[in-house]
């Protein structure tokens, strides 16, 4: 079973020393105390500063060392520009410093970025008006994204998070004999019925004629739970009071419901009123093309299926193999079938209405 990169050899000559000896070049001194942060696709630690970066009262960095080969510097580059020109518009992100004029740097032959360490928890998504608040923000996050299109970085579709992952999968034998059929049958269905909906974004108006098709925007791209931190009204921090987004490492192109359906989760009636709050409060900015909400299935299925892959890529990772040792089992494909069957009904069913 082959994958992409050999994390083990990628990762493994980062220790503290050459972590402090990277922040050391870009003229951040560390003061000693650092800590790994969670994190599977990149290495991500949590610095105290020896003294604060110039010209900032900042003393806590996070510096982050990209996984090799993910991205290339035109993307990341394209990400940290993203993040930069959302925080000038005073959308609640964290974005990477400006050290010597620049934020993608160089050091042992790692890619790394250094940004401001921003606490936070984890926002309570059964709350109406912190589903609300969140929803401004997204909207202000789309105003930002919809001023001009990714030139490098990928976009979210039926092609790359569905036909290339599943097929990656089949070919490098990662499935179990004795779920694989079972597996391809049920993946290559889901496969046609995310492709019907595909077209959604070209369908035929009431009058017959042809509407416009659905805006792809800069996204978030991973706008999960985990993604987003909520800072306490009486927080004296510079991120300010209610959500701020991190880690843009998953910035694509796609739709817009793309970085709220994450957020809803539970029976149908939950998510319709979770939905709801959230719309209502990204309407208060900004426009919501309904039609996407016929995606949001559509958009689960693939993320299923992409998932499965993108495990099965970093497999020779040993973070990987000690954080996810259930993958890979009869018992995780025949699980991956059964929530494949349950999408394919779901996709079936009439979307949720806002």
């Amino acid at each position: 079973m082959a994958t992409d990169h050999n994390a083990a050899e990628d990762f493994a000559a980062l220790d503290p020393d050459r972590v402090l000896d990277a922040l050391a070049a870009v003229g951040l001194l560390g003061d000693g105390r650092l800590m790994a942060l969670n994190s599977y696709e990149n290495r991500v630690f949590l610095v105290h500063l020896d003294r604060p970066v110039p010209g900032t009262d900042i003393g806590t960095v996070v510096a982050k060392f990209y996984r090799p080969g993910r991205w290339s510097k035109d993307q990341i580059a394209e990400e940290h520009a993203f993040s930069l020109e959302l925080a000038a518009a005073e959308v609640p992100v964290v974005a990477p410093l400006v050290l010597d004029g620049q934020t993608l740097h160089q050091q042992g032959g790692y890619a790394f970025s250094v940004s401001p360490y921003r606490g936070g928890r984890a926002p309570e998504l059964d709350d109406d008006e912190v589903l609300e608040w969140i929803g401004r923000f997204l909207a202000r996050l789309h105003a930002v994204g919809a001023r001009q299109p990714f030139v490098h970085r990928p976009a979210l579709n039926l092609q790359t998070f569905g036909v290339e992952p599943r097929n990656w999968l089949l070919e490098n034998d990662f499935l179990p004999l004795d779920v694989r059929s079972a597996w391809e049958k049920k993946s290559a269905l889901a496969m046609e019925l995310i492709a019907a909906h595909a077209d959604i974004s070209r369908a035929t108006g009431q009058n017959g004629s042809e509407v416009a098709a659905l805006r792809q925007i800069r996204l978030h791209g991973d706008c999960h739970p985990g993604n987003i931190l909520w800072t306490p009204l009486d927080a004296a921090v510079s991120a300010g009071p209610g959500p701020h987004f991190v880690d843009l490492d998953d910035a694509r192109t796609g739709v817009a419901v793309q970085d709220l359906w994450m957020l809803v989760s539970g029976e149908r009636r939950d998510r319709q009123r979770q939905l709801g709050m959230l719309v209502d409060g990204y309407e208060q900015f900004r426009a919501f093309d309904r039609r996407e909400l016929a995606l949001i299935e559509p958009l689960r299925t693939l993320r299923l299926i992409h998932y499965s892959a993108w495990l099965a890529r970093r497999w020779d990772d040993p973070t990987f193999r000690h954080h996810f040792a259930w993958f890979g089992s009869s018992d995780y494909w025949q699980g991956q079938v059964q929530m494949l069957d349950e999408q394919i009904e779901a996709m079936q069913e009439e979307p949720l209405i806002v």
